[in-house]
This record gives structure tokens, C-alpha cells and sequence, in this order.
């Protein structure tokens, strides 16, 4: 069985069968889903979601992209969230220089605040780090008592290891399965198991092939324990249960 450690099922991309898709979930092997938050709405759905399904748990933050929506009012708003018992981490957060390097000024004080929230609630971070890897790794130095994760991991294996050494996690999606993904697999193959977590970002980043639309969900996670199993040369199946080892533990489920 696998846990999907990083999904967006409030998405839009889903309105129209999201009840329908969530219940199917454990016939596509799925037991477990971390619903990533990206700014107050989104962190809302983000616990409606694990308050209705019993397999869904809840991270809350602002996204990168959502910087320009942050307030003064945003961060009792998580520590109001961080009270419930389904919320277990901040996150999605980070640095996007893709997109949005014009606001970089105002990403940084969006990410230092809910750095020290993290701190303070003693909950791991989610980082979403898009072509600024350095900053992001400046943020994990200065706040050495800070635990996490990169989700969808992109960097070198030299910045790997020093995540790793500082007992970080990093997260695997389909994007190993795409064609540029040399660096990805390159950490794939140095870093410990007991450190890599498996996750979607659905509805984003289906693995390959698409043959079935380019709409990701967490049944395609069965895709990325292949590819990862075939780099590795183990099993898929060794791969979902050490995935589902590691989120359990990284995000304190029982």
C-alpha cells in the first residue's frame, strides 16, 4: 500500500469527481494522503478534507506563488490549524524564482515566518524549492532545529547530502520518470532509503507514460515505485512499504 506524502485534491482539476476518485483510492492501493495547503483556502479544504476521510491528513501554508495573500492574520491562522489533530505539517512553502522571482523580497519574509512557526509548533516543513536552491538552503542553515522535507527533490547530490546529514527527507514524483531527470536518480541511488518519501503533487506532474491524460492522481504512484524499484533493482513493493515507513514516521502518524 502506498502513501501519497503530497497531493492537492482540492485543486479544481477535481470538482467534478472528487468524492468518486478519493473512494477509489484504496482499490488503486492507496492507504494514505498528505493534502498540501498553498495559502488560507487551500489550507481550509486542506483539513475539511482530512476531517472527512479517515486516510487523508492535512499540511497548512502559503506557497510561494501565494506570497502576495499573506497577512498579518495569517500566522495565528496556523497556529489555529496546527491545533487540529489531522494537521502535520507546514507546507507546501518555499521559494519559486520560475515564476515569481520579482517578488523574492517578499518570499523571503512569507518563508522566515513560517520557519520560525515551524520552530515554535515543533511541526516539519514542506519546502518547494524551484531554481533557488541556494536560498532555500540558506533558510535550512539558519534554522538548524527546523525538520523537513524537499518535496519533489531537483538538486544536486552535493546539496542531497548535506539535507540528508541535517536529517532532512526528499520527495520523489513522476518527474524522475521524465526525460532531464539525471540528477534526481543520480540521489536516488546515493541517498539512504530510510530518508525518500513518495508523493504525486497531484493533480501535477503525472509520471510517464501519459497514456491515460495528464491529469495525475495518487493511483499513479504505483508508476513511481517502478521506476524507482527499476534504479534501485529491488520491488515495487519493497519500495511502497519503505515509502509508507518513512511518512508515517516523518509526519508522526501512528
Amino acid at each position: 500500500m502506498f502513501f501519497d506524502t503530497h497531493a492537492h485534491y482540492d485543486d479544481a482539476w477535481f470538482d467534478a469527481d472528487r468524492d468518486d476518485l478519493i473512494a477509489s483510492l484504496p482499490e488503486g492501493g492507496v492507504e494514505l494522503v498528505m493534502n498540501c495547503g498553498c495559502d488560507r483556502g487551500s489550507s481550509e479544504a486542506s483539513v475539511a478534507l482530512g476531517e472527512r476521510y479517515d486516510s487523508f491528513y492535512a499540511a497548512v501554508g502559503w506557497h510561494p506563488h501565494d506570497a502576495k495573500t499573506w497577512t498579518g492574520e495569517s500566522p495565528d491562522l496556523i497556529r489555529e490549524w496546527a491545533k487540529h489533530p489531522k494537521v502535520k505539517a507546514i507546507g507546501e512553502i518555499g521559494l519559486d524564482y520560475h515564476y515569481d522571482k520579482e517578488w523574492k523580497a517578499l518570499q523571503f519574509e512569507v518563508l522566515e515566518a513560517q520557519f520560525c512557526l515551524a520552530e515554535e509548533l515543533d511541526l516539519p516543513v514542506i519546502i518547494h524549492d524551484r531554481e533557488a536552491h541556494g536560498d532555500c538552503m540558506d533558510f535550512v542553515r539558519r534554522h538548524p532545529n527546523v525538520r523537513g522535507e524537499f518535496h519533489c527533490f531537483s538538486g544536486s547530490a552535493e546539496m542531497a547530502r548535506e539535507l540528508l546529514d541535517r536529517g532532512w527527507y526528499l520527495g520523489f514524483n513522476g518527474s524522475v520518470t521524465m526525460q532531464g531527470a539525471r540528477r534526481a536518480i543520480e540521489v536516488l541511488r546515493m541517498m539512504p532509503s530510510d530518508r525518500m518519501l513518495l508523493e504525486t503533487d497531484c493533480p501535477y506532474l503525472a509520471p510517464m507514460p501519459r497514456t491515460d491524460g495528464r491529469r495525475n492522481d495518487s493511483r499513479k504512484l504505483r508508476r513511481v515505485a517502478e521506476f524507482i524499484a527499476e534504479i534501485l533493482g529491488t520491488t515495487p513493493e519493497l519500495v511502497a512499504a519503505v515509502g509508507m515507513e518513512n511518512g508515517k514516521r516523518f509526519f508522526h502518524i501512528p
